[in-house]
């Protein structure tokens, strides 16, 4: 009896065993869809699902982007637990971050974007009112009039798209007008009437001096209130006014100075900031005079980015007027310094458009997207980086190519020219220098034989090199390469996005400004690294070394990143290619593309309106108060 006791109670232990991985799996697969990878849900007393984001595996090292992997998994766990999920939540944390009562039809909003499954964080919201918020201190009838009398806009009338004689017919890239109007489109009939002018450049255009925006927001500030709910107005004022009078054409008075576009950049800063204290470099300076030789103030252990927002900043950075083709000679510049109502896709930080999702983020063009396949599983691709792309930035001639981004991001991710300037020949790379090579932070083994380390992994290079002046073959064609740069830059095939993700890490770097292709990295399979000094509506829904990999603008830490990845934690690269995919496909979808534009309307609407001082949503307050 005894041994048959003992032989059930092995038995049993074993079945218990053998029952704990199956239940865990059954438990995990029951987890609701909101974070599904990093998130779990647990009740509140008052029954509102709290997000809990866990940590990584812990590596048993003490390297500092293992350090900042764990610390953007705790920031994200706290942000995610500000989740919206009823009408008066989300009203009451808009009052408490911005001081005024919603708009009007916010409640209609807030209800679409529950219908489309949205995730709502009022932080991801933060930075429309950093655009918005320099408009109430201009006369709300001086905007409306400035925006009728531009000619590229869409034109909202009575719940429809409308169109005007006086509006060109025939814009420049009008296929960008076109998917926005179609995105507006999304939103009808809850918007009410609006002219919404939009840049059809690549390049921001408004570039205000930092007192002026700095007079503007005091006013914003001041006039923020709360008023009782029964003051509240939700009717719009009529366009009536603005479209009866003959149109007046607006004239921003834009100015083309291109070769001194930092003096321009540097007014847009603070008075105290790094930017105001230099002037624009002279194209013949040589990049060792203002690459910088140690980390900067954003940076933390080892020289990785800890605050990308400073790091995209130029006002912290003046050596970027020698190292970004932005700012030493953009290829379009008509730039205006006065505020007045413009919409973009991208722009520099200090910049005063009103951002919205770029219109070819609205393309389904396989060079922006990479398709519907977003690449394979982890373990099947290449263990390497790689980029492909046209040598653009800005007008790159034979007197200033060595300051621009994109060149010096394929010199230094070549191995051969790395291998010459390593061996004695600066020459061989003039974008860069490796004077002080250890403030690169590579570990010992890579650090005297870089080139051939590079070699080994990196696939990088130009598939055009875009002279300026351009020329022409005699049959009419586009030159690809260029004589000034050819001895350096050999063109090399495209590939596709499609390739692309058959490698594991995908950077992106900016061109004549943002990059096109960050929305299909960060939906790819792949680990997304970017380096950037442009602002887009989606940046405050990304966490850094969560979602991506940062690294800077001069690259200097991109050795070192990948020496990090490369050498031991592939799991965490692993880690972030999977996050970031799978938040993208929550948060970055063209229904959240939508919502964003929508919310960032009804605040346009409403700080143009006469009235917009008693406009505002507070049904949530008259039903509490009957209650």
């Amino acid at each position: 009896m005894v041994l048959v006791a003992k032989a059930r109670l092995r038995y049993l232990v074993i079945a218990c065993v053998a029952t704990i991985p199956v239940l865990y799996f059954l438990l995990y697969q029951a987890l609701p869809d909101t974070f599904s990878s990093v998130v779990s849900s647990h009740s509140l007393p008052n029954g509102r699902p709290q997000h809990v984001t866990p940590p990584p595996a812990k590596v048993n090292d003490s390297h500092p982007i293992s350090g900042l992997i764990e610390d953007a998994y705790a920031s994200f766990s706290r942000l995610l637990a500000k989740r919206s999920w009823s009408l008066a939540y989300a009203a009451a944390r808009y009052r408490e971050l911005r001081g005024r009562h919603p708009p009007p039809g916010f409640d209609q909003w807030f209800e679409a974007a529950q219908s489309n499954g949205a995730i709502i964080v009022e932080e991801f919201f933060d930075r429309i009112h950093h655009d918005i918020n320099p408009f109430w201190g201009v006369n709300p009838d001086k905007l409306r009039r400035q925006a009728r009398g531009l000619p590229h806009a869409i034109r909202v009338r009575n719940g429809k798209i409308a169109h005007f004689k006086d509006d060109d017919p025939d814009p420049p890239r009008k296929d960008r007008l076109e998917l926005w109007e179609k995105l507006v489109q999304d939103m009808l009939p809850h918007l009410p009437d609006l002219d919404i002018p939009v840049n059809l450049l690549d390049e921001p255009r408004v570039l205000v001096p930092w007192e002026d925006i700095a007079r503007n927001i005091a006013k914003e500030r001041t006039s923020r209130r709360l008023f009782p709910p029964n003051e509240a107005v939700a009717e719009r004022t009529s366009f009536s006014d603005v479209d009866t009078d003959p149109p007046q054409p607006f004239e921003p008075e834009w100015i083309d100075d291109r070769h001194k576009y930092w003096n321009y950049v540097s007014r847009a800063c603070p008075p105290n900031s790094p930017a105001r204290k230099v002037q624009p470099i002279e194209a013949s300076t040589p990049i060792d005079d203002v690459f910088p030789t140690g980390p900067m103030s954003y940076m933390g252990d080892g020289g990785f980015i800890t605050n990308f927002t400073q790091a995209q900043d130029p006002c912290l950075q003046p050596h970027l007027r020698g190292m970004h083709g932005t700012f030493v000679e953009p290829f379009s510049m008509v730039t205006a310094t006065k505020l007045f109502p413009f919409f973009s896709g991208s722009k520099l930080p200090i910049n005063n458009e009103l951002l919205i999702p770029d219109a070819m983020y609205l393309s389904s063009e396989t060079r922006y997207s990479g398709g519907t396949k977003h690449g394979g599983p982890w373990a099947e691709k290449k263990d390497a980086l790689v980029w492909r792309g046209t040598a653009s930035g800005g007008r790159n001639q034979e007197g200033n190519w060595w300051h621009y981004q994109r060149h010096r991001f394929v010199q230094m991710l070549n191995g051969s020219a790395v291998s010459l300037v390593q061996g004695g020949g600066p020459g061989a790379g003039p974008t860069f220098n490796l004077k002080a090579a250890n403030s690169y932070n590579v570990s010992a083994p890579h650090e005297s034989q870089l080139g051939p380390w590079l070699n080994k992994w990196s696939d990088v290079g130009f598939n055009r090199l875009d002279c300026w002046p351009e020329s022409h073959d005699w049959l009419g064609r586009l030159r690809l390469n260029c004589p000034y740069t050819d001895p350096f830059f050999k063109l090399v095939g495209s590939k596709p996005m499609v390739e692309q993700y058959n490698y594991k890490f995908l950077p992106d770097v900016d061109g004549n400004s943002f990059s096109a292709r960050w929305r299909g990295f960060l939906l790819s399979t792949s680990c997304p690294l970017k380096a950037t000094v442009y602002a887009e509506w989606h940046d405050d829904r990304l966490m850094p070394w969560l979602h991506f990999v940062p690294f800077d603008n001069t690259f200097m830490d991109i050795y070192a990143i990948m020496d990090y990845f490369l050498d031991g934690h592939d799991a965490e690269a692993q880690r972030i290619a999977e996050e970031g995919q799978d938040w993208a496909s929550k948060v970055l979808r063209r229904e959240d593309m939508m919502l964003y534009m929508w919310r960032l309307l009804l605040e346009y609407a409403r700080v143009l309106d006469p009235q917009r001082d008693r406009l505002g949503f507070v049904g949530d307050l008259a039903t509490d108060a009957s209650t």
